[in-house]
């Protein structure tokens, strides 16, 4: 006999790389869980997830009120994943992550949900250089004004095994004869998506205080080159690494953007040369994964999983020298 789950989430990009993890979560943790993606015919995998019937795609537009209002119906909680990483067409920056955001919020206050997750980003600041950035500033202002106790969680970048990331780099490692550098001594904080997920489930069940900001980032702070430097061992690659001045970057990246799907934007140029870490702010006052009660996972933990594909050999690449050439 199936139980009827006592609890509806809505989750905006519950199809994605971090939302097919929180649909997990939510779906373990009793939730009938809404998908709301702009093409549920593309998220069926999503069911798999739950028992029949509890995780439903459905159809929800950030740009249209309309379809974000019948998305979260009846909702008790409401989670925002939904940011883009490229401008094309319609998908701007602030359409999307600014005042979609504001669309997510007013909607989640009308239907009256209990409590409202916002994912953002490290680095969001209207003050930005960054047009990404800027965008994800605007949107948490928007979000903390038409629903003052949501929760606000703004990670680092995000690893996983199908992160938009490590496994970028792995691509280079395996297609270029150098690895190239942009802001080498720039410094992340990356953190895995299992944690992320974590911490949006607490949050979505009310297990810390609304009305604020959280900052996640994993055990470890890596500057790119160190990153790339991981991203060859774990690869079995030898690669000198070539770096790449930003005065270059920008002009190729501009050239890149024009493709279908670019590798690199001028934007991006700008967000490789600003440092993405947990703020000492967030962490003498708690606001980390510290207040989720989740520890850390490293990155050496997990890269192994899923950067062997960009072994030469694959899976049964056993080279002892990590840095074998490829």
């Amino acid at each position: 006999m199936t139980v009827k789950p006592s609890k509806l989430a809505t989750i905006f990009g519950g199809s994605g790389f971090i939302g097919t993890q929180v649909t997990q979560e939510l779906a373990r943790r009793g939730f009938a869980v809404r998908v709301a993606v702009r093409r549920p015919d593309l998220a069926g995998h999503v069911r798999m997830f739950g028992f029949p019937g509890q995780i439903q795609p459905v159809q929800a537009n950030l740009r249209y009120s309309d379809s974000v209002a019948a998305a979260v119906r009846g909702a008790d909680v409401v989670v925002n994943l939904v940011g883009i990483q490229v401008e094309r067409g319609r998908q701007r920056f602030r359409s999307i992550q600014a005042q979609g955001a504001k669309t997510v919020a007013e909607a989640a206050r009308a239907a009256g949900a209990a409590r409202l997750v916002h994912v953002s980003a490290l680095g969001a600041d209207p003050r930005s250089p960054s047009a990404y950035a800027r965008a994800k500033g605007l949107g948490e202002a928007e979000v903390r004004k038409a629903f003052p106790d949501a929760v606000i969680l703004r990670p680092s970048i995000v690893f996983g095994r199908d992160d938009g990331f490590f496994n970028l780099f792995g691509t280079l490692a395996r297609m270029l004869p150098v690895m190239p550098v942009i802001g080498g001594k720039t410094r992340f904080q990356p953190v895995y998506v299992g944690d992320v997920a974590e911490a949006i489930a607490q949050a979505a069940e009310g297990a810390v205080e609304g009305g604020k900001i959280y900052e996640l980032g994993g055990p470890e702070i890596l500057t790119m080159e160190e990153i790339i430097d991981r991203v060859l061992e774990q690869t079995h690659r030898r690669r000198p690494r070539l770096a790449v001045p930003f005065g270059l970057a920008k002009p190729l990246a501009a050239l890149m953007a024009l493709l279908p799907q670019p590798l690199l934007t001028p934007d991006q140029v700008v967000q490789l040369g600003l440092d993405n870490v947990v703020s000492p702010e967030a962490l003498r006052q708690k606001r980390t994964l510290a207040a989720f009660g989740v520890t850390p996972t490293t990155v050496d933990a997990i890269l192994p999983t899923y950067l062997w594909r960009f072994r030469k050999h694959g899976e049964f690449d056993r080279h002892v020298n990590p840095l074998a050439d490829g």
